[in-house]
């Protein structure tokens, strides 16, 4: 993977935050969270962790002079950009990054996330397809389907 073609693609997210209170760089921001995320993080205080333990390797590829956002701004930063825009950025990064390969088998596979019914609010529960690539260990793309159905059936 890129690291260069990673800062490529996230320079393309828009910041909307007011140029007169910014900080950190947007671009910093999601560097790091998608750098601890891979690394695997799952929770805003391991991000800001990551950010401190690996501060140095971050300052290589990224602006970090005012050091490592807390875990409040982190996931304020992320919860308000262009999650659309973040998610076709990320999905054209790893196609990048996926290399293909002889024989290479992608597995197809369908599954309903536990506590996502919402028996007050009437709501089912969400269903998801995924496809993986074995060989490059990566999910390659997902999809929410409407019910619980035939996961050919919603391969785009």
């Amino acid at each position: 993977m890129s690291i260069q073609s990673l800062l490529d693609y996230i320079s393309v997210i828009p910041d909307i935050r007011q140029q007169g209170k910014v900080k950190h760089k947007l671009s910093a921001i999601l560097f790091l969270t998608v750098c601890a995320v891979i690394a695997g993080a799952d929770e805003w205080q391991e991000i800001e962790d990551f950010g401190h333990e690996r501060l140095e390797w971050l300052k290589k590829y990224g602006d970090f002079d005012n050091g490592i956002p807390v875990d409040d701004t982190i996931a304020r930063v992320v919860s308000n950009i262009d999650s659309l825009a973040f998610e076709k950025m990320f999905i054209e990064w790893m196609q990048e990054c996926h290399e293909i390969t002889d024989g290479e088998i992608i597995a197809i596979d369908g599954k309903t996330i536990r506590g996502s019914f919402d028996k007050g609010k009437r709501k089912g529960a969400i269903h998801m397809v995924s496809a993986f690539s074995n060989e490059n260990g990566v999910v390659l793309g997902q999809v929410k389907t409407e019910a619980k159905s035939n996961e050919i059936t919603a391969i785009p």
